[in-house]
């Protein structure tokens, strides 16, 4: 008969943030206790409650976690980099990163902004650039996906360092971004990019690009980033209900075309290989920051000057503009049945008839002046 540890568990939240502050992922607690990943994921969302002796190695691995943090916090002269070393083990979970970068700082001092935001890059981008390689297929793509979204968290940067996620900002603005329909248009993704060299990393990332774009990040995010599924739908902006059902329709066209990966786990695996196995770099945070600035001048400029153009063509018209109604002058008509005009000459026999009579007869009417010839 099993029984609970004696010394009660920590919630479920509290549980899931010791492991993302020691830099692990839920596969390598997995591995350390003895249980699968996806029992790991149900202890952490409260789903099902550690028992017998893996509850015990799991509890003793929470305390080690947790004397770990305390001495981290009392030691204010140790690095950021060097207490979160191992954030990039794995293929895909970059989680740990939101810990590594509070701007409050856990060290005992705060951080500058640019410190701040250059810790969250040094521990997020090199997972989340493997990440987006593997829902576009392209690493050139993965690579500016990645930058342009951390460019816009440096402009956002009050706003980022405020919220309880930073690395899941992140990570949706860097989706958001690849997955946009309007990189299709653009001649340098027109052509596919080379495959991997693998035969069985081939197939697996031709089986996620043949996904709808939405099921493609829904199975990320659950079965590579390892969320639980309200934190996937909420980031898919989707309702839980539908969230399952775009993971389990993927789950389904990955294993009919791939059987070996119909367990979940595997499936995790293989898509931390998957992106492990290609070598992709970010640029440096520096570089990062100088390009969001130079962006963020570029438009603010731009702004300006059409601001500027647009002041001048409004005073130009005003200037130029008429200040009193004109009516339009209509077009000219043709007019019909005007009898052509005919020049003086003699009259004719029935014309001097007419005029004798005229002469001839009495003036009608009141008298009338008749100039007399002297």
């Amino acid at each position: 008969m099993t029984q609970s540890p004696a010394t009660p568990l920590p919630p479920p939240t509290e549980r899931r943030r010791l492991r993302e502050a020691g830099s692990l992922t839920q596969a390598q607690i997995a591995e350390r206790v003895g249980v699968s990943r996806r029992t790991v994921r149900a202890w952490e969302t409260g789903r099902a409650a550690p028992r017998g002796r893996e509850g015990e190695a799991y509890l003793d691995l929470l305390r080690s976690l947790e004397e770990r943090r305390r001495d981290q916090e009392r030691s204010a002269d140790v690095d950021v980099t060097e207490r979160h070393a191992g954030a990039e083990g794995d293929g895909l979970d970059g989680d740990a990163a939101a810990a590594a970068a509070d701007p409050a700082g856990r060290t005992g001092r705060p951080l500058t902004p640019a410190q701040a935001f250059d810790a969250l890059y040094a521990f997020c981008a090199p997972a989340l650039v493997r990440q987006t390689y593997l829902l576009t297929g392209r690493r050139e793509l993965a690579r500016e996906s990645v930058e342009r979204a951390f460019e816009i968290a440096w402009q956002r940067w009050p706003e980022v360092a405020r919220d309880p996620d930073p690395a899941g900002w992140v990570r949706a603005t860097a989706y958001d971004f690849a997955l946009s329909p309007w990189h299709r248009f653009r001649p340098r993704y027109r052509h596919p990019e080379p495959p991997p060299a693998d035969t069985a990393d081939r197939l697996l990332l031709d089986v996620l690009l043949g996904l709808t774009p939405s099921q493609r990040r829904t199975l990320l995010l659950y079965d590579g980033v390892g969320l639980d599924l309200p934190e996937t739908a909420a980031e898919t902006e989707a309702t839980t209900p539908a969230a399952a059902n775009r993971i389990l329709h993927a789950r389904a066209a990955v294993a009919a075309r791939m059987p070996t990966l119909s367990d979940p786990d595997d499936l995790h695996r293989r898509l931390a290989e998957l992106a492990s196995a290609e070598r992709l770099r970010a640029s440096a945070a520096p570089a990062v920051r100088e390009g969001g600035e130079r962006r963020a001048r570029f438009w603010t400029r731009a702004a300006i000057a059409f601001t500027v153009a647009l002041i001048g063509t409004t005073a130009l018209t005003l200037r130029t503009a008429p200040t009193r109604y004109e009516p339009p002058v209509p077009p000219g008509a043709t007019v019909h049945g005007v009898p052509p005009p005919v020049a003086p000459g003699p009259l004719s026999h029935k014309e001097q008839k007419l005029r004798d009579k005229l002469r001839s007869e009495p003036h009608a009417g009141p008298e009338r002046l008749a100039p007399q010839p002297f």
